[in-house]
């Protein structure tokens, strides 16, 4: 009996980083599904930025009163993560506060975490009022309504009483030091949670135990299942902001990619030894699809997008489509890729690891035709993203399926490149006509 909570700590651990686990390698499965992309270049570059954007946070102090709590949040996850380390290896072999030894720097280590603590559930609470009371706009849009906003609420809510776990456990630690009851000897420095003790006195020590424990149980049990709620949550940027801001794109913002085989018929014409009544050769696979319709058409590191995006909204509030009353939301545009690839990797597991057509895509089913044709390719949802999300490169994709598939461009658009194409200008006017306006008095 005596080895039985750290048997029956360890079997909690084993599955809660088991689950952890399934969810990384569906997590892996889906990404995977898109297509292969170069991603080739300066990889210094490409960990500058990941060190700039994603651990730095630099994108995200833009706005100065978000990312300053932000990055409170950030740097309390990341640091309380060596307090979790200590309470699994005590949990595991039964010990308490097993780094002790280390002193003054033990000490150090504990008043940082209580301090951050404090500071996390007042980033928190600021964050629960601009988002419920206050009601920013970019929390207030259409796509926000149901799950993403419960959902967002609902990580502030976890985080609260993490926080609020983590320094009652202190807490009641510190009395029973007070109290000199093994095996709680004097270690840490307790700048907060000191000042809990008014609510312990009078506890006798059997009860102040019980409190110290369940608060050391249930932190540890919040954590693991905050840990396998990431997956479903918008807070997988989280563990995904490293690998999306490596991968991002490096070249320039305004540069658009071109299709290996249209740049080969394009040389082709402009090559004057080339035979114009030349057979083309023959295909030795499938015909190349034009654009994207669906998940499956994008390339692995736009999914990987997807999952990254925090919802964050920076992108819809600074889109100028979206401020002039159009339906395109860059924001809504990643939830939905996002969805879908989920709905798709859900058919997987159902069919035994095999895409069963469901009649459904994400063009049409997911996003509509009026939302991509009102983006007005200015990259500023690109530019606002604080992990390097990219909304444009997907919209671009979609577009270019609905123009070389299905001739499905507005109206205006396909008189314009008819012009183009029949008069070399995007002028409804013969080129030899092109100069007449200069005769008109």
């Amino acid at each position: 009996m005596e080895y039985l909570p750290n048997i029956l700590f360890t079997i909690l651990l084993v599955a809660g980083i088991g689950y952890f686990a399934k969810n990384v390698a569906r997590l892996r499965r889906n990404i995977n599904l898109g297509r292969d992309v170069d991603i080739s270049g300066d990889s210094s570059i490409r960990w500058k930025n990941m060190a700039k954007i994603a651990l730095g946070q630099t994108k995200m102090v833009v706005r100065p009163i978000a990312g300053i709590l932000h990055v409170i949040v950030y740097v309390g996850f990341i640091i309380i993560n060596i307090e979790v380390l200590e309470i699994i290896i005590d949990g595991i072999f039964g010990t308490h506060r097993i780094f002790a030894p280390l002193g003054v720097v033990y000490d150090f280590l504990i008043g940082s975490f209580e301090i951050l603590a404090i500071l996390v559930v007042v980033a928190v609470v600021v964050f629960w009022i601009r988002r419920n009371v206050i009601r920013l706009k970019r929390f207030i849009k259409p796509e926000m309504e149901g799950w993403p906003k419960k959902d967002g609420n609902l990580i502030l809510y976890i985080e609260l009483v993490l926080m609020t776990l983590f320094l009652t456990m202190n807490g009641a630690d510190f009395q029973l030091q007070q109290l000199g009851v093994d095996p709680y000897v004097e270690a840490g420095f307790f700048p907060v949670s000191q000042f809990l003790s008014v609510l312990f006195q009078g506890m006798s020590e059997a009860s102040l135990i019980m409190v110290e424990r369940t608060a050391w149980w249930l932190h540890i049990i919040g954590i693991l299942l905050f840990l396998n709620y990431l997956y479903y949550s918008k807070h997988l940027h989280i563990l995904l902001a490293f690998p999306n801001t490596y991968y991002g794109n490096i070249g320039p913002k305004g540069k658009f990619k071109n299709l290996e085989s249209v740049t080969q018929e394009v040389k082709l014409m402009m090559d004057p030894e080339a035979d114009p009544y030349a057979a083309p050769a023959e295909e030795a696979s499938e015909p190349e699809k034009f654009g994207a319709s669906d998940v499956m058409d994008l390339n692995w590191v736009q999914l990987l997008n997807a999952y990254t995006c925090t919802e964050c909204g920076r992108c819809t509030s600074e889109c100028p489509a979206n401020q002039t009353g159009k339906k395109l939301s860059p924001r809504k545009i990643m939830m939905d890729t996002r969805d879908r690839l989920e709905e798709v990797g859900k058919n997987m597991e159902a069919n035994k690891g095999s895409y069963v057509d469901d009649g459904k895509q994400l063009l049409g089913d997911y996003i509509t035709n009026e939302e991509l044709w009102a983006c007005t390719s200015c990259n500023a949802c690109v530019e606002a993203c604080p992990v390097s999300i990219d909304p444009l490169s997907i919209i671009m994709d979609m577009r270019q399926f609905l123009v070389m598939e299905q001739s499905a461009a507005p109206t205006d658009l396909n008189n314009m490149m008819g012009n183009i194409e029949n008069n070399g200008a995007p002028w409804p006017f013969n080129q030899m006509d092109r100069l007449n306006w200069k005769d008109e008095s």
